[in-house]
């Protein structure tokens, strides 16, 4: 075993401040002479990112735990200190979703709060990250924290960190409480509170379902299609699953509110359980977390499935086509349908601004782009992580004059299944996306057709956008110096060729230099936050894109192209293979 391995398992056998049994699930690894395990535990810390931290649980320091989540609570809880008296006042807004140990999570943080003086805003039960965005604004906090590891597997948690703002930490807030947070010395000075006596001295309050209704009263008004919503929600049967997490708590109501009457929760998915006992992953990207829902809207002949994600910030759906059969649509062919019908009536109720803006990721469709541009709206990509979004929203509104943003925001989505309809939340909302998809459903109902004829309506004006994505996982220390070496290996020697076409483009999001890819001439310049992003560019216009991920061990490929044969079928098989073919080349070469 590495040195530096056996010295970090003899400090956390030795720290007085972790447990006995906590110290006995490594005494008992030890003895099993389990030494790959041992050394993904403990050959790093579990690292807070840009966005919190999250991991496995478990023992150790690169696991999740009391441990980490507490030194991962006091790092934020020193940079409220430094903010001064009032924003410790302020304190920090904090939820949870249905994993393992998440109440527990949450409570620890609280606690670390009480125990820096700093006053908590602890949900009394498990709710969505939408609603945590929203209270952070609602309440004022000066800090949100969300107990979730999103649509990670079961084994999964983690902790995301939120500004006054209601998004996720950026720069210069996000770089501060990383070195906060790796300033923590040891377990042992983390400052906490006992709970009863934290809530006995007020540092800790209560937040109830009276966030919901104020929550659910905005989704409310953001309906543009009221009589729709009444006339087609009587009879039109919707089926929702929240794959044992969150969205149970608020999807249904917001659904039945905007005049939807049936609503059909699958039953053995409804109550939360972090062990998703029925799905194989509660990532409502994948096929096989809907097939329960599709069962059921085989069963009731439903229009829709709707599915979240556990924490409720994604969602995926099903469409029942002419033949009732469930088609399922992809988290850029969602994005499609919501920026038409957002922007479609908008226009149709005179409410289009002259001043809109739709914002996006650089590794989601131009379907979308090309959509909102069709009406006017200004599109500003942004790079991965829906923080980036949120983050353009309140510089907007900063830059403004007289309480009005320089730009409107009209929508906000990315591929991964993430949209945010209105800006009362900061993040991904599957509660308001859920309640946007059904109304668009019911408005397309009105003229005898469905949402996949809406996406196809917008193939044909548009073409036809075929994205391929791949996660390859490579956990522990040898997938990261993977990871590292690829990205390497693309900066410093990129393909000539993918897919029978030539790479004319090489943009490396980390330097900031679109270089072509001929010469190695530096040809522009990208106005973005560094990151570890590189996008080729083909000669027929379809990009590729090598992104490691921020929050697992994994690199991911996106391909995004486009084919303008005007038949459907034929534009869809040729994007198809094309998109396929660079992939199998991508993945053969590394």
């Amino acid at each position: 075993m590495d040195p530096a391995v056996q010295t970090a398992i003899e400090r956390w056998l030795n720290d007085p401040a972790i447990c006995e049994t906590d110290k006995a699930e490594i005494r008992e690894l030890l003895d099993r002479r389990d030494t790959r395990e041992l050394t993904d535990r403990f050959y790093r810390e579990l690292e807070f990112g840009t966005g919190g931290i999250r991991g496995i649980l478990g023992a150790g320091p690169n696991r999740m735990n009391l441990y980490t989540v507490g030194a991962a609570a006091q790092g934020l809880a020193n940079y409220i200190v430094r903010q001064g008296e009032s924003a410790m006042r302020a304190g920090v807004a904090i939820a949870y979703d249905c994993r393992r140990m998440s109440p527990e999570f949450a409570r620890r943080v609280a606690c670390v709060m009480a125990g820096n003086s700093i006053t908590s805003h602890l949900f009394d039960a498990l709710r969505p990250t939408p609603l945590l965005s929203y209270a952070v604004r609602r309440l004022k906090c000066t800090a949100g924290v969300m107990i979730t590891a999103s649509h990670n597997p079961p084994d999964y948690n983690g902790l995301k960190a939120y500004w006054s703002d209601g998004g996720q930490v950026v720069p210069p807030q996000d770089i501060a409480i990383i070195a906060e947070v790796r300033s923590v010395p040891s377990y042992q000075h983390v400052l906490a509170l006992d709970e009863d006596e934290a809530r006995a001295k007020g540092f800790i309050r209560r937040v109830g379902k009276e966030l919901d209704e104020a929550f659910l009263e905005l989704v409310d008004g953001s309906c543009l299609s009221p009589e729709a919503c009444r006339e087609f929600g009587k009879r039109m049967k919707i089926v929702f699953t929240p794959l044992h997490g969150t969205g149970g708590t608020l999807i249904p109501q917001a659904l039945r509110r905007r005049g939807f009457e049936q609503v059909l929760e699958v039953p053995e998915q409804s109550k939360p359980d972090g062990a998703f006992p029925t799905v194989l992953s509660p990532n409502p990207e994948e096929a096989p977390a809907l097939q329960m829902g599709i069962d059921l809207a085989r069963r009731e002949r439903a229009e829709l499935v709707i599915a979240s994600d556990p924490d409720a910030d994604r969602v995926g759906i099903a469409v029942r086509d002419a033949d009732g059969a469930y088609r399922l649509m992809t988290g850029n062919q969602i994005a499609a349908v919501m920026t038409h019908y957002l922007c479609e009536q908008r226009e149709r109720l005179g409410r289009f601004p002259a001043n809109g803006v739709v914002l996006t990721t650089i590794v989601s469709s131009d379907l979308m782009k090309e959509i909102a541009r069709s009406y006017g709206a200004e599109v500003v990509e942004v790079l991965t992580g829906f923080k980036w979004i949120a983050d353009r929203v309140r510089r907007y509104e900063e830059a403004g004059a007289g309480g009005e943003p320089i730009k409107q925001y009209i929508f906000g989505a990315e591929e991964s299944y993430g949209y945010m309809p209105c800006d009362f939340v900061r993040d991904k909302d599957a509660v308001t996306a859920a309640a946007i998809i059904a109304e668009a459903a019911a408005v397309a109902a009105e003229d005898g057709r469905t949402l996949l004829d809406v996406l196809n309506d917008l193939f044909r004006r548009f073409g036809y956008f075929q994205e391929g994505v791949k996660s390859v996982t490579l956990p522990g220390a040898d997938g990261a110096d993977k990871i590292k070496a690829i990205m390497a290996s693309l900066r410093a020697n990129p393909p000539r060729q993918l897919g029978g076409s030539d790479v004319i483009r090489v943009a490396d999001y980390r330097t900031g230099e679109v270089r072509d890819a001929g010469t190695g001439r530096i040809v522009d310049r990208l106005d973005l936050p560094a990151s570890d992003v590189i996008m080729l560019t083909l000669t027929d216009g379809t990009k590729v894109i090598a992104r490691p991920s921020g929050t697992e061990p994994k690199i991911k490929y996106y391909i995004l192209a486009r084919d303008a044969t005007p038949n459907l079928d034929a534009a869809r098989s040729a994007a198809t293979a094309r998109t396929q073919r660079i992939l199998d080349e991508l993945l053969a070469r590394f």
